[in-house]
């Protein structure tokens, strides 16, 4: 596969930075799509008339960006995964700007909240009965990664439902956060996981009934008292266990360490339950 275009033309100055723009460009643009494989480097160097040390540096800064993956002894192959971006993002800005834990938890039950509320206006009825579902099956779950994973398809559910892709795209990653802070503090399968996702059944589907009943302000005032319901409970499991752990400090070092354990380059590693047990 060749470059879609030809390349811009090459100035004085930094060579390495205008090949990550112009390729950049390409893969936001959808000219390279997710999962092409980008030109050799021999192809890359051809092209823009520069060295291969060049182009290596330009690939790596792209890696770096999440935009591609380049493994050895194989081609680098576009990786223009909206979540995966902005999961880079988000984590980023969170740890840059030391935000505190419960300021995402805030801002989750914000999202939510939203979602609810849009999905109570907007959503089809057969949709609506899937969050039922999804909500119906959390218990079913057995085991820390099956409920976790059954908890944040319900948060992602709702969130699509809202038929906003941004607000969506928002709430899947933030809500993953939360659920993977939870089952931290809450010990995995040695603690209180399954007592505090249980406990918290009765407002999942306070949450579906509420969507089902159209009623957009009703919808996000469940939504937001669910949330709040929820941190209390994960927090008061770790007050009992580790008061240090359970003060906002020690919440914002949790998220800390959650963030550089699952967000990093290429994206969140695919057992972000389990390892936090």
């Amino acid at each position: 596969m060749s470059v879609p275009h030809t390349p811009a033309k090459i100035y004085r100055g930094r060579v390495a930075d205008q090949i990550v723009e112009d390729l950049r460009a390409q893969i936001l643009s959808g000219e390279l799509p997710d999962g092409a494989r980008l030109p050799s480097e021999r192809e890359l160097a051809a092209s823009y008339e520069v060295s291969a040390p060049t182009i290596r540096e330009a690939i790596r800064v792209l890696t770096a960006m999440g935009l591609v993956t380049a493994r050895n002894g194989s081609r680098t192959t576009v990786n223009a995964q909206a979540d995966t971006l902005l999961a880079m993002s988000i984590a980023s800005v969170v740890q840059v700007e030391k935000v505190g834990a419960k300021e995402v938890f805030g801002l989750l039950g914000v999202l939510n909240a939203y979602a609810a509320e849009l999905a109570a206006e907007h959503a089809l009825d057969e949709e609506i009965a899937g969050l039922r579902g999804a909500a119906e099956r959390i218990p079913e779950a057995e085991g820390v990664e099956a409920s976790a994973t059954a908890l944040h398809q319900f948060f992602v559910t709702l969130s699509e439902i809202s038929h906003n892709p941004l607000l969506a795209a928002l709430c899947r990653f933030i809500s993953e956060v939360q659920i993977g802070l939870a089952v931290k503090l809450s010990g995995g399968e040695d603690g209180d996981w399954g007592r505090v996702a249980d406990t918290l059944q009765p407002g999942r589907m306070r949450i579906v009934d509420a969507v089902a009943s159209r009623d957009a302000a009703h919808a996000a005032s469940v939504v937001l008292a669910y949330h709040q319901e929820a941190v209390e409970r994960v927090v008061s499991v770790r007050k009992a266990d580790d008061a240090p752990a359970a003060s906002d400090a020690g919440l914002t070092e949790a998220l800390g360490a959650w963030l550089r354990a699952n967000v990093g380059l290429g994206g969140q590693v695919a057992n972000r339950w389990s390892t936090l047990s």
